[in-house]
């Protein structure tokens, strides 16, 4: 779109951009054309895009991806955006703020990027909401104020660096790609803006309380300028803290690099499960078709041998009927990565199912002082792991504390956005979640 066809469709919707909203509309279309392309777009894909005012980037974008979500703050150009494109295939609209949108209801879109040329006002509250772990978006293209992308991809000892550095890249590869001049927007804003595409993290850092994490960079960027060991909560001895990261006694958290605010983080993580994503040496009972108890074995030789063991499943449940998803550890045997019943586990040898359940409750989520409820039970089939499993319900409204070493994430999800999901991307999920969830029929 053209800057002439940008302000007429501001002035046929009756839109007087607003300072306040951050409403600068970008009115270069080769720009917007190369913005787009840094997305790496497939036509399997889905694109969320928050911000679109008049549709510059959309434009390039509608009726050649799998689905475009376009998320607009404005509601006169959400209702010029849905005229536009009520007659390509896999567009919708939604009038809503970026910073408060529901980001569980993305996951069932998977493969999905992000795209924004995102307002000045609430830029950062929109990457919190939506960019934060966890999120489904594997690659992301968002503009905003230089000064900001700055921000996001300083390095320790510089003055931008800080607690919204951290939280950026403790998710995301920062990569600013490219300043946008005052020129390429109507109205003018009095700063410069830069485009940078984001790439989420592998297997580069070790595997850490995320929430602790956050605790402890606020803590230390609270005053910038005082000794780090100051601010810290109390935790391990810091002399030798200090020098097992490499640092003087001295350092202050602006010094730190991500790589060392990780291990700080795991030092302060007081959790006995936090190195222990499972035991190979654990021992099970090994079981017959009919449950009945045959052996033992551990845990190693029960998976390599493919022999009948026993496990629970626990769905945790809150008072708005969300059930409890885990995202298993990277670390994990066994579906790492995927996302998983509220708790799982196996039976150790001489334990029964009840015990199980209360003790995986408290070792995988911090759950106690409930009474759960056995619901269903499955054979040892392929799709459970060669496990008898029973199923138990739970109700739980509270925190949840979990091992990073066994447990990537923890997501409430409205039934039916799983059921979405589910149908959409079953491969996001472990087998033993899937052949639950589909005994359960919820």
């Amino acid at each position: 779109m053209t800057g002439r066809e940008i302000r007429d469709v501001l002035d046929a919707a009756g839109v007087l951009p607003s300072k306040q909203l951050g409403q600068n509309f970008l009115i270069d279309p080769n720009m917007a054309r190369w913005i787009v392309s840094q997305l790496d777009v497939r036509s399997e894909d889905a694109i969320v895009e928050v911000g679109p005012g008049t549709g510059s980037l959309s434009e390039h974008l509608a009726g050649k991806v799998r689905r475009l979500i376009l998320i607009e703050f404005d509601a006169r150009l959400a209702e010029v955006l849905r005229e536009r494109y009520r007659d390509v295939p896999g567009v919708e609209v939604h009038h809503a703020d970026g910073a408060k949108f529901d980001g569980r209801t993305l996951f069932k879109h998977r493969p999905l990027k992000f795209l924004g040329n995102l307002p000045y006002s609430s830029g950062g509250a929109i990457l919190k909401n939506l960019l934060n772990r966890p999120h489904p978006f594997e690659r992301a293209v968002i503009m905003l104020q230089k000064e900001v992308i700055d921000r996001l991809a300083a390095s320790p000892g510089t003055k931008d660096y800080g607690v919204l550095s951290l939280r950026t890249q403790v998710n995301w590869h920062v990569t600013p790609l490219r300043s946008v001049p005052p020129e390429a927007f109507f109205p003018r804003p009095s700063i410069d803006s830069c485009v940078a595409v984001l790439r989420p993290r592998g297997d580069d850092l070790p595997a850490f309380d995320a929430r602790l994490f956050d605790e402890l960079i606020r803590r230390g960027f609270a005053q910038r300028r005082k000794q780090l060991k100051n601010q810290l909560p109390a935790g391990p001895a810091w002399a030798p803290l200090a020098a097992s990261l490499g640092v003087a006694p001295s350092v202050r958290g602006e010094e730190l690099t991500l790589a060392q605010w990780i291990e700080l983080t795991r030092a302060f993580d007081p959790h006995p499960l936090k190195d222990t994503p499972q035991n190979a040496g654990e021992i099970f009972d090994v079981v017959d078709a009919d449950d009945q108890v045959t052996g033992t074995a551990t845990r190693g030789e029960v998976h390599a041998n493919h022999l009948l063991h026993r496990a629970v499943h626990v769905f945790v449940f809150n008072k708005r009927g969300d059930l409890l998803l885990q995202q298993r550890s990277r670390l994990k045997d066994v579906h790492p990565g995927l996302w998983d019943s509220s708790v799982a586990g196996h039976l150790d040898a001489g334990e029964d199912y009840p015990a199980a359940a209360l003790r995986e409750l408290a070792e995988e989520m911090g759950i106690t002082g409930v009474s759960p409820t056995q619901v269903a039970s499955l054979p040892a089939t392929a799709a459970t792991g060669w496990e008898q499993v029973r199923i138990y319900q739970a109700r739980h409204d509270g925190p949840l504390v979990f091992p990073c070493a066994e447990v990537e994430a923890a997501l409430w999800m409205p039934i039916a956005e799983i059921k979405a999901w589910v149908a959409a991307c079953p491969a996001d999920f472990a087998a033993g979640f899937l052949a639950c969830w589909q005994t359960l029929a919820l």
